[in-house]
């Protein structure tokens, strides 16, 4: 199923829906231990494990120190964009959970929520991907707006499961 021990590494690191949170909260900017402790409200022995297991599998990456408490310099980390392209076994369950987790305390009129009942032959729903895929790519690519917002989509399609039969 893996390619590479890099390719094993990232899968195990994706497996947890926290630090797939941890990721997401690192994209846009950087981000120390101590803030990711305090934003997942972790002890920051937890919070340096999961930061070191991402560190090591090449999904963050430390960059330059700044000022931090007491005189010290904390270690910001990024994530890399290399879980877009990484695959993990059970990765549904795990980004739903995360998910899950991120919505938390949302108010339910902040959530954009689409849902819809579709039925394609295989060519069609290749199509859908490939095109759903692409979409989400370019803005990806286009990086984030200076003045923008942190906001996360995430799209789900999945089968129907049926309890009568005759429906493919």
């Amino acid at each position: 199923m893996f390619d590479s021990a890099g390719d094993q590494a990232r899968a195990r690191a994706l497996s947890s829906p926290l630090r797939m949170r941890i990721l997401r909260f690192c994209l846009h900017e950087p981000h120390s231990n101590r803030e990711i402790a305090e934003e997942f409200d972790l002890n920051p022995g937890t919070s340096l494990h999961h930061v070191r297991t991402l560190l090591h599998s090449g999904l963050l990456m430390a960059v330059d120190g700044r000022p931090g408490r007491r005189g010290t310099t904390e270690i910001p980390y990024r994530a890399t964009g290399l879980s877009w392209s990484s695959t993990m076994p059970n990765q549904g369950a795990i980004l739903v959970q995360a998910f899950l987790d991120d919505i938390s305390g949302v108010n339910a009129d902040d959530l954009g929520v689409w849902r819809l009942g579709l039925k394609f032959n295989a060519e069609t729903e290749r199509e859908l991907i490939a095109r759903i895929s692409d979409l989400l790519v370019e803005f990806k690519d286009r990086g984030p707006d200076a003045d923008g917002r942190p906001l996360s989509i995430m799209v789900a399609l999945h089968p129907e499961l049926r309890k009568t039969k005759g429906e493919p």
